[in-house]
């Protein structure tokens, strides 16, 4: 497969586009298929953004290829807290995104493919987007035993999912994106999408846990620069256009006007957490401080990402009333967020009594607090 070195080289494009002055410009008809330069999973999810709001998909449709360094991505619809283990995901630097797809939440590396196919309404059609991906992978490796589900999953050997679907259908237009696992981190994966949350209730919508398996175990030749050639190969053929992958750089304006703001968005808190359905935590924990074991129960609504009820039980002769209320006045209202709770409890240990004995229980207290955002 030919890859072309920059998208402004490439001046095809410009038939596509609602916007005059953008750079992707075209003249053929049948499909367009592109390539992001980038790892990052905001600025990839951006350019789907993009691309959905400016291109006229009326007579081309689009082929969008791209991989990310490590990530956990979510469902438009789902809640983090529910579907992912923030605490390991900070500690090993995994970012979060929430896509405005719905659908499951997905965990990405460098060893896994992302696909998202553009259509008009009218004209999406996941299964056969599938369908075409399966094809693509018996072309290259015949004895593959790859096949798609009534639930839009690609499985291998009948029973290890390596392809998950969502779908954004909007007024005109439509895509649909799906991954595929050529050489992901496993261990990584399995231990990030479990949440360790106890005690959570919530609309949202949950994931569907699977079997998976890389490609690389069933053909340790497979790379995923052959898996995406393979099915750019077979998108060029179904549409009968030019095979070439153009490169795009997904913060480029004078390409992609705006899609810089796009990409701030994404990465806003009041989009990863604030847009989680509305939940509720009811959970019990045990505080070890000396020789004693204390148990701790904690009761809260939460709405918007932020804390709107808050209850915390625990014995008034452990630590008084009066303290345990201004740690639950001070998280009313704020964000479910360890980073935030951190700088209250700061704050309010100015308050507490000077009396060394308190003052340990209230960091214990707080700390136990922190862990549980």
């Amino acid at each position: 497969m030919v890859l072309q070195s920059s998208v402004k080289n490439c001046l095809q494009l410009s038939c596509l586009l609602r916007t005059p002055k953008a750079g992707f410009r075209s003249t053929a008809s049948g499909g367009l298929i592109i390539q992001s330069i980038s790892n990052d999973v905001y600025q990839n999810l951006a350019v789907e953004d993009w691309i959905h709001d400016h291109m006229n998909l009326e007579n081309q449709q689009v082929l969008f290829l791209w991989r990310n360094s490590p990530a956990v991505v979510i469902g438009r619809h789902q809640n983090p807290w529910q579907e992912c283990n923030l605490r390991l995901m900070r500690q090993k630097n995994i970012k979060l995104a929430r896509r405005r797809s719905g659908g499951g939440t997905v965990y990405h590396d460098l060893g896994n493919i992302n696909l998202t196919f553009f259509t008009t309404r009218r004209k999406y059609e996941r299964m056969e987007n599938l369908k075409l991906v399966v094809k693509a992978l018996k072309a290259l490796r015949p004895q593959l035993d790859v096949h798609v589900t009534d639930r839009y999953d690609i499985l291998l050997d009948r029973q290890y999912k390596i392809s998950g679907t969502a779908a954004k259908l909007g007024r005109t237009a439509a895509y649909h994106h799906c991954t595929l696992l050529c050489n992901a981190d496993k261990l990584v994966l399995s231990s990030v999408l479990k949440s360790p949350y106890k005690g959570l209730k919530s609309n949202a919508t949950p994931s569907v846990p699977a079997s998976v398996k890389n490609l690389f175990e069933e053909d340790p030749s497979l790379t995923c620069e052959m898996l995406l050639d393979a099915i750019a190969e077979e998108y060029a053929t179904r549409h009968q256009t030019d095979p070439h992958i153009t490169l795009i750089n997904p913060t480029d304006e004078t390409v992609l006007p705006g899609i810089n703001n796009k990409t701030k968005e994404l990465q806003t808190w009041e989009w990863v957490y604030g847009k989680t359905p509305k939940f509720s935590v009811s959970t019990c924990f045990n505080m070890v401080y000396k020789d004693s074991v204390v148990d701790v129960k904690v009761d809260m609504d939460v709405k918007h990402g932020r804390i709107e009820v808050c209850n915390i039980d625990l014995p008034e002769q452990w630590l008084p009333p009066a303290l345990c209320s201004e740690l639950v006045k001070s998280l009313t209202g704020s964000k479910l967020c360890p980073n935030e709770t951190t700088t209250l409890a700061t704050t309010l240990l100015r308050v507490c009594p000077q009396d060394n004995e308190l003052r340990s229980r209230w960091n214990l207290l707080c700390e136990s607090m922190i862990r549980l955002m």
